[in-house]
């Protein structure tokens, strides 16, 4: 429990600088339960708040921590070169809050993209000694055949990686698709994997990371959620 003033409640959340909240609150566009806040001094009680501004309501979160459904054609960089970074697609002040994706998709990958402001929460979500397991769907070029998901299941050698990389689970969904669950997390490593098997890559989906699935968020492609604790809890690499 805490309690802060308004002005600084605001620039937690990203609503631009102190003197920017300030401005906001001096110019009676902040309320609480339909009240407009008359000072931006006034203090309150952070857990669960409720606040409004310019009409549309936000709820305080001290740390945020978000799962979007990717579409194609966007990057995982706050410093896009080619296509629009996925950023665009949260609220602008997200950006002020410095939150950033856990870990990459490619551009013309879909799917399931983590993302925060708390950077332990980044750090041991992206870090491979967790082993966290996630799931994709691959559509291949060619047909798929025993062979190849024998092949991605005993290991294949990837021309910078020492050891060779085997997927934990893979199985055949159709003529053309896979689902493959990894823990290794390596640069484009469903793609590579299926190139070396001597298959292609047509389009990747991630549909979960952990036990926490794509389908149970209820997104459609762009769109995204708030994770509850339940859910990140859903994210541990031991999760039963």
């Amino acid at each position: 429990m805490s309690k802060l003033s308004f002005d600084r409640i605001l620039q937690t959340q990203g609503f631009g600088t102190r003197k920017y909240c300030r401005e906001l609150i001096d110019d009676g566009e902040v309320s609480v339960n339909g009240e407009v806040i008359q000072s931006y001094k006034t203090t309150i009680e952070t857990d669960g708040l409720i606040f409004s501004i310019f009409d549309e309501e936000w709820t305080y979160h001290e740390h945020l921590y978000i799962a979007l459904n990717k579409p194609a054609n966007f990057e995982c960089s706050r410093k896009p070169s080619h296509h629009p970074g996925v950023l665009t697609l949260l609220p602008e002040q997200f950006s002020w809050r410095d939150v950033q994706p856990v870990g990459r998709l490619d551009h013309d990958t879909t799917g399931m993209l983590l993302m925060s402001d708390d950077g332990p929460f980044i750090h041991a979500q992206s870090s491979p000694k967790r082993h966290i397991p996630k799931v994709y769907v691959a559509t291949t070029a060619e047909p798929v055949s025993d062979e190849l998901v024998q092949q991605l299941l005993s290991g294949v050698q990837l021309h910078d990686e020492p050891e060779l990389l085997a997927a934990k689970i893979c199985r055949q969904l159709g003529t053309h698709q896979l689902e493959i669950i990894l823990e290794q997390g390596k640069y484009h490593q469903v793609k590579r994997m299926l190139a070396a098997a001597g298959n292609h890559c047509a389009a990747l989906n991630r549909s979960a990371i952990g036990q926490l699935t794509l389908d149970s968020l209820g997104l459609a492609e762009g769109e995204w959620c708030y994770l509850a604790p339940e859910q990140i809890a859903l994210l541990a690499p031991d999760n039963q």
